[in-house]
């Protein structure tokens, strides 16, 4: 099965400043793929640039075949995105968000269900503003996935949330991956990255620094996902 996600060489630049440097990954269809990395080592840049959100300076992307920037009106209805902030209007409320996201698709996920699930009934009346951290990241999430996305571009997905909310959000994307969707996952936290993850890739610099499964990173479990990423992102100075 041809890969979802195909990122060959991507350079993108601001002004003087080199984001991602050559940057080469694929994504397999119907996993889940974690992309960690200290800040600024390019990791929202290049989910952005899969997204169709940021023009590459070079390089080559495809997401389901399709170039995000010369195919956006084509790709934008296969895919659902969760950004770290935003996403939808300052004063609408939050039920009514996710059920105008979810009638323009044509087969919705139930936003019942979503709400139940996500604990939004309590704040479904509640403009967007004044939604607290939690809740405003339990409603990115869902409008990220209610229109049965082929592919789910989810950035931070459980920051701010409490423990019962993470494992939810979890669930939720356990759900997805058995639903055949794709699930493209950048995360500070390594117990999420090596609980859901299929696939791993470490960023340093805008550049791959590591790929692997949880257990190929780990050693088999020899050492914690998060000791090998503070070992590749955070090496050492020989004395």
């Amino acid at each position: 099965m041809p890969a979802a996600v195909e990122i060959h060489d991507l350079v993108v630049r601001y002004g003087e400043k080199t984001a991602v440097d050559g940057l080469s990954l694929s994504v397999a269809t119907g996993s889940v793929t974690s992309v960690l990395g200290p800040n600024g080592a390019g990791k929202t840049t290049t989910v952005e640039s899969c997204e169709g959100f940021r023009r590459p300076t070079s390089g080559q992307v495809r997401v389901l075949g399709l170039d995000p920037i010369a195919d956006h009106d084509a790709l934008m209805p296969r895919i659902g995105v969760m950004l770290q902030e935003g996403g939808a209007w300052s004063g609408v409320r939050a039920l009514e968000m996710l059920r105008y996201v979810a009638a323009l698709h044509s087969n919705p996920l139930d936003v019942s269900m979503l709400t139940d699930r996500l604990e939004l009934g309590s704040c479904g009346r509640t403009p967007y503003r004044r939604l607290s951290g939690g809740q405003k990241q339990r409603l990115s999430f869902a409008l990220a996935i209610v229109g049965r996305p082929e592919i789910a571009f989810l950035d931070e997905p459980t920051t701010g949330l409490d423990p019962h909310g993470r494992r939810e959000i979890w669930q939720l994307i356990r759900e997805l991956r058995t639903d055949g969707v794709t699930v493209v996952l950048t995360t500070h936290a390594m117990d999420e990255a090596e609980q859901l993850s299929d696939q791993i890739h470490v960023l340093s610099a805008g550049q791959v620094i590591a790929s692997g499964t949880p257990g190929e990173l780990t050693d088999q479990g020899a050492r914690s996902l998060e000791d090998v990423y503070l070992s590749l992102t955070h090496p050492r100075k020989s004395e």
